[in-house]
């Protein structure tokens, strides 16, 4: 399950691969006796785009069709004005990330030169403009491990935050980020239309407060992608919490930094990605 992270170690793989199968993932539902099940959870890696040997952006991507992507990406992006510029793609595996080479026509890469710029971040990347991958999978500090919190704190949760939600109960569109006490109670919460910024503001909003961020427990309302974790780790959360279920690298990443992950499904009791010990429920 534990893998080195900042080692990449270079492989082969089929040119515009489909997308892999998802991972299969333990967990332990957080119920007195519980054992340990697998989930399947969706697979991310970050993606360095380089166009004639000037690096461009890393983004996390699903691990498939990759050349498809780089050539919507380039079109979608006006980096070239058709498919025809791109003369050659070439991918370097690694384990948690790929290196994509691109070469396109003079006239797209003096074009992008003239014009470069640090490509403008979306709620579906998080972390666009990073030029390295050693920038997007970081070697970060190992936390110290917090107690889980109690099962009873998950009870009714989702109508708790919905309640906590003033923003969105007026416009919707707002992803979410709160933190609970040691007590269950939710004393602060912060609304944005991107997951990382809700996120931001949270942890931002707790300085301010003095709070012990190794105690209680902050949910996000969005999916639990990498780039939240690192933020968890880097401002020394000892428990995330998702409402959607989190990807296979995001639990590698949890367990190695001895973050506490759970995530909380609509109709299912909630789940315990890190970490897999026994517990009392």
């Amino acid at each position: 399950m534990l893998c080195h992270i900042e080692t990449l170690t270079e492989s082969t793989s089929e040119p515009n691969a489909p997308a892999p199968q998802p991972a299969q993932v333990m967990f332990r539902e957080y119920l007195p006796e519980a054992a340990l099940s697998h989930a399947a959870l969706a697979s991310e890696i970050a993606l360095a785009i380089t166009y004639n040997g000037l690096s461009q952006a890393v983004m996390m991507v699903s691990p498939g069709n990759l050349e498809d992507f780089i050539r919507g990406f380039s079109l979608s992006n006006a980096i070239i004005d058709s498919v025809d510029e791109i003369y050659d793609i070439r991918l370097t595996h690694f384990d948690q990330a790929c290196q994509a080479d691109v070469q396109i026509s003079s006239r797209a890469f003096w074009a992008l030169k003239d014009h470069r710029r640090q490509m403008t971040g979306t709620s579906g990347c998080g972390i666009c403009g990073v030029e390295a991958l050693e920038q997007a999978l970081p070697q970060l500090q190992i936390l110290q491990p917090s107690a889980l919190p109690p099962a009873e704190h998950f009870n009714g949760i989702r109508q708790r935050i919905e309640a906590a939600q003033q923003l969105a109960r007026s416009s919707g569109a707002l992803h979410a980020a709160l933190y609970f006490d040691a007590d269950g109670e939710a004393l602060l919460c912060r609304e944005d239309i991107g997951r990382h910024n809700a996120l931001d503001k949270l942890i931002g909003a707790m300085q301010i407060d003095a709070v012990n961020a190794a105690e209680g427990f902050v949910v996000v309302t969005s999916r639990c992608s990498l780039e939240l974790i690192q933020k968890a780790v880097r401002a020394r959360l000892g428990t995330l919490v998702s409402l959607s279920a989190p990807t296979a690298l995001t639990v590698r990443w949890a367990l190695k930094h001895r973050l506490n992950l759970i995530h909380v499904p609509h109709r299912n009791a909630p789940r315990i990605y890190s970490p897999l010990q026994e517990f009392s429920a």
